[in-house]
């Protein structure tokens, strides 16, 4: 089995080869940005002409939430266009796509886990133009699987633990937000559900919600890493209005995951199961 993956030398990606490569799953083809460059329709044809995939996973996106707003016209067409364009090519060969999108469709007005079914109307460009991209892809194919996270991390690339262990080496005292809940997801562990995904072969296609189980905000989050890398920072809690950005974010994205669960039977570690994991992986 051939498994084109789309942002391959990303966070995601590279949690995909940790994964596939401890559970012995072959097939997996990894390409950067210049060997699978999204918007290039030719190229993406070669690709499949080439290794006729059975699946395709898209990790490719546009995911700079403040420069988006300056950069509207680039996120459409990498987190839009480029979707769609692959949508197209898995149409003409009969290949499943996986595609990763994002709570930020989401306004967050409402303190209520949200399912699938619950309105998407995105408060940034960012979130605006992945929901443009799920919606391109339901119109084109339906031998597809959406999965929507949040608050995604690693031992991989930049991402928010990274930048608070960083800074914890560096200050006694750090402001972080206290008022924009949601769940983080360990990329790993998003990983392997992509992988339990395609081994298992199932047909249930359509739009899922994953994410770490449990609730927290960015401000427990940050106390959290430092608690688990026994760093001695002292977190001062800010609300949004205090450290204002580009971007608006949503306040409350806690997805409900009940449809994964039930319909794919995916097992969901907790947060801070996942986040203790990630540390030690850090060499904590």
């Amino acid at each position: 089995m051939n498994i084109l993956v789309f942002g391959g030398v990303g966070q995601l990606g590279q949690c995909l080869k940790k994964v596939a490569d401890s559970k012995g799953i072959d097939g997996l083809i990894y390409l950067d940005e210049i060997q699978g460059n999204i918007l290039d329709v030719q190229l993406l044809n070669s690709l499949f002409e080439q290794y006729q995939p059975q699946y395709a996973i898209n990790c490719a996106a546009y995911t700079a939430v403040d420069k988006a707003e300056d950069e509207v016209d680039l996120s459409r067409l990498i987190n839009k266009t480029g979707a769609e364009n692959i949508a197209k090519v898995c149409v003409k060969h009969n290949t499943t796509l996986i595609h990763i999108s994002t709570d930020f469709v989401f306004e967050g007005k409402l303190a209520k886990a949200l399912n699938e079914e619950d309105i998407a109307e995105p408060i940034n460009v960012y979130g605006l133009t992945k929901l443009e991209g799920e919606q391109g892809i339901s119109q084109i194919t339906s031998q597809y699987f959406t999965l929507r996270t949040s608050w995604l991390y690693s031992e991989f690339a930049n991402n928010f633990v990274k930048t608070m262990l960083r800074l914890g080496k560096e200050r006694e005292e750090l402001g972080v937000i206290i008022d924009q809940v949601g769940s983080p997801t360990y990329a790993v562990d998003l990983a392997g559900c992509i992988l339990e995904i395609i081994t298992s072969k199932s047909d249930a296609y359509g739009l899922y919600h994953y994410s770490n189980e449990g609730v927290t905000s960015w401000y427990d989050f940050a106390k959290a890493i430092f608690e688990f890398s026994n760093y001695s920072v002292k977190v001062k809690p800010l609300k949004t209005s205090e450290y204002p950005t580009k971007a608006t974010r949503p306040l409350y994205s806690v997805m409900d995951k009940s449809k994964i669960k039930s319909l794919l039977g995916i097992q969901i570690p907790y947060w801070r199961d996942s986040l203790a994991i990630c540390i030690k992986e850090l060499g904590f």
